[in-house]
């Protein structure tokens, strides 16, 4: 994630439990907010420029009262930064990019010798940086997810998922597991009629609980975009209660 639209809904998950892995820069705005119509592109590319060290979580205040009151905020645009669950830094109103460019780079550290190692495994698509980037942080996210990424292409789940154990749950993460698991059942997500199975496995989910994991790993492999999500969530729910 390194920018998502966030509700009172999905606020604690995709900010304070986020926030607890990169520090994620919250934007309150409004469609009828001249000055955030500004500064929202530009906060957009500068935290796109992170290259994902930092996240962006946009907040729309007037459907979303609970965040705005949260943060007792009085006027907009307003933008907090927030690590570990904590406002660590805000500031009110439209910036110019060099400002806001000081702001997001106040909250991201020099990479260490581990962040170098992961970005040359990312960019290299090989397994070596990632594995000496682990010998010096055991639990970097990054590189626990580049890596177990590259064991899932190359057929090792099992390795992937022991992996993946390490660090806590993610949205990432979670898609990953889901792409392991299904691949140690040889489901072949791309070359599937995914509807078709999850029709099958429907008739299986109240008393198997592997039907119901892989039923479920479909869905996360869909993501929360595709409709099709909601329709057989709402299938599952049915079946189960």
């Amino acid at each position: 994630m390194e920018m998502v639209d966030v509700t009172d809904a999905t606020f604690e998950e995709e900010v304070l439990r986020r926030s607890s892995e990169v520090p994620v820069v919250v934007d309150l705005w409004a469609p009828w907010c001249g000055p955030c119509k500004t500064l929202g592109p530009i906060i957009e590319r500068v935290v796109e420029a992170t290259g994902g060290a930092v996240a962006l979580a946009k907040v729309n205040v007037d459907e979303n009262p609970s965040i705005s009151g949260s943060f007792q905020v009085q006027s907009i645009p307003a933008v907090f930064a927030l690590k570990d669950g904590k406002v660590v830094d805000a500031f009110i109103g439209a910036l110019p990019e060099a400002s806001v460019a000081e702001f997001v780079a106040k909250l991201t550290p020099a990479p260490s010798e581990a962040d170098l190692l992961v970005a040359e495994g990312v960019e290299s698509s090989t397994e070596a940086p990632l594995r000496q980037a682990l010998e010096l942080q055991p639990d970097h996210p990054g590189a626990i997810g580049a890596l177990a990424a590259q064991l899932i292409k190359q057929g090792d789940s099992e390795g992937a998922i022991a992996l993946l154990g390490r660090i806590p749950e993610t949205p990432d993460t979670r898609l990953l597991l889901a792409e392991a698991r299904l691949a140690s059942q040889r489901v072949d997500v791309e070359g599937i009629a995914v509807e078709e199975l999850l029709d099958g496995l429907l008739d299986r989910v109240r008393g198997d609980d592997e039907a119901r994991q892989e039923f479920l790993d479909l869905l996360e492999t869909l993501g929360p975009d595709d409709p099709r999500t909601s329709e057989y969530r709402k299938a599952l729910a049915a079946r189960l209660f």
